[in-house]
């Protein structure tokens, strides 16, 4: 577990990963204070607003931020604008179609979320069908900037980042609170407030990884080839 930070925190691991971890968590306590006059209950997912607008908006831009940089990072750069064909990409490298986001409150019952589990079908999830549409025309799809949309965004955020950085404390003592759960099958997310479900990578499609052996080279990382 040691070396799984050890690696995490090296500074050719990730360009600035605080910046990316700063933005969700200001997206986080705009989310919880919006549960302040929407309560997080299934009859609410269709609520749309300016608030809840603008905050969608705002994930929907940061998910694409984190996958330029990992894109960009690995070398890849592929001429013209990016879009979600390019960022489907990344499914190959990190299995965000198997990540779970769990909201720890939810009135009635457990709500769960898959926020890329489209990327294995269609590739498009409507989430981000409905970003489209309500940036570009917010008078004609401004009810498409829904409570439901939002927590597919935000959890679509949360599972790119536990992707990169577990919970997102990039301290050794974290280790075992991003390793352990409560006995649900969840751990803690970057953030502190949602629960996140790693995916169950089969033996085969895992890395090979020797930290003891790596963390002594000058550049202990190589680029994942989006190219191909």
């Amino acid at each position: 577990m040691g070396g799984r930070w050890m690696y995490i925190q090296h500074e050719k691991y990730a360009r600035d990963p605080a910046h990316y971890i700063r933005a969700f968590d200001l997206i986080q306590k705009d989310l919880i204070n919006i549960f302040d006059y929407v309560e997080p209950d299934d009859c609410n997912l269709s609520t749309y607003s300016y608030r809840i607008h603008e905050l969608f908006i705002r994930a929907c831009i940061e998910v694409e931020c984190n996958f330029k940089a990992i894109l960009s990072e690995n070398g890849y750069a592929r001429t013209g604008p990016w879009n979600l064909k390019d960022y489907r990409k990344i499914e190959a490298s990190h299995f965000l179609s198997s990540y779970v986001v769990k909201l720890p409150v939810w009135r009635k019952g457990i709500k769960t979320i898959k926020p890329f589990e489209d990327w294995v079908n269609d590739g498009n999830p409507p989430w981000y069908k409905d970003y489209h549409a309500a940036k570009h025309d917010r008078h004609r799809d401004f009810t498409r900037a829904s409570l439901n949309n939002l927590l597919h965004a935000i959890s679509g955020l949360v599972a790119v980042l536990s992707a990169q950085f577990l919970d997102g404390c990039l301290q050794p003592q974290f280790a075992i609170g991003a390793s352990y759960g409560p006995g649900d099958g969840y751990d803690g997310a970057v953030g502190g407030y949602f629960k996140i479900k790693f995916p169950d990578i089969p033996v085969e499609q895992r890395y090979e990884f020797d930290w003891q052996g790596l963390q002594s080279e000058a550049d202990p990382f190589t680029s994942f080839n989006y190219e191909a």
